[in-house]
């Protein structure tokens, strides 16, 4: 089995991480930037189109 992986990027502080779609919020939901504690919605952390797609898939 392959783990799936989105990147994210913080809007604010342009920090570059992976999580797994499975241990993320909702992509409407407040997520936090773990470096600089940005909060803005999930999906504005997607750094892809793609990356968004497969939050919203799983």
């Amino acid at each position: 089995m392959v783990e799936t992986y989105v990147r994210l990027l913080c809007p604010d502080c342009e920090k570059s991480w992976e999580e797994s779609p499975n241990d993320l919020p909702d992509p409407s939901e407040t997520f936090y930037c773990p470096d600089c504690n940005a909060e803005n919605r999930l999906s504005e952390f997607a750094r892809t189109e793609r990356d968004l797609e497969t939050m919203q898939t799983l």
